[in-house]
């Protein structure tokens, strides 16, 4: 019983072992030294992407950045779990630490949002933003991503001010399974029921979110 009581307790603490391991404090610093010479050319030194096809990073919700960096890089003899030989060039050669250290010093940065170019399609987004479309089944993306876009930390990204040729682009590959990086399928659930004006509107709409 003693045996068995012990291999309880620690299999109890190893979570708790876990998380000290990779609480290790990020280094800003070292992340600024890889972003500006990995990642700038398409996503800036500051992380405002210049180029609508590349996502904005800055203040975008550092777990959720490493967690893609991580999904970019193909395990030994497997294909990555989000496939894009642009990036899956980029990380080849970043370690656990180099993507924790870029995604910190990306997420304390100041974005420069976007802003909505059509009022009349924005505000058709905003309909299947804050209310879904109960007759195809489309859930409100406020239900996850908030009333203003700005995400919840550990779970769901920002989206708000982001490009909205980007959004629309992965609301797209959600729609079609080119990216199935979302847990649990989410995104794929969602996007599989949306038409193509709805998904133009609703990335317009959040774009112009603050």
């Amino acid at each position: 019983m003693k045996r068995a009581s012990a291999l309880v307790v620690g299999a109890a603490l190893l979570p708790c072992l876990a998380v000290a391991q990779t609480a290790a404090k990020p280094d800003t610093a070292k992340g600024q030294q890889i972003a500006s010479q990995v990642c700038v050319t398409c996503h800036a030194a500051d992380g405002n992407s210049p180029a609508a096809p590349n996502p904005k990073l800055a203040g975008q919700f550092p777990e959720y950045l490493r967690k893609q960096l991580h999904n970019f890089k193909a395990p030994a003899g497997k294909k990555a779990e989000r496939e894009n030989p642009i990036m899956a060039g980029m990380v080849a050669n970043l370690s656990d630490d180099d993507m924790r250290n870029v995604a910190a010093y990306y997420g304390a940065q100041k974005l420069k949002p976007e802003g909505a170019k059509s009022k009349e399609l924005a505000a058709q987004g905003q309909k299947l933003y804050r209310g879904g479309n109960a007759a195809s089944g489309v859930a409100a993306c406020a239900g996850c991503h908030g009333p203003s876009g700005a995400g919840i930390p550990g779970q769901y990204p920002r989206i708000s001010g982001q490009f909205a040729v980007y959004l629309e682009s992965q609301l797209q590959a959600f729609k079609t399974g080119t990216r199935a990086n979302d847990p649990n399928g989410m995104m794929r659930a969602v996007a599989t029921r949306m038409s193509e004006a709805e998904i133009k509107a609703v990335a317009e709409y959040a774009s112009g979110l603050r």
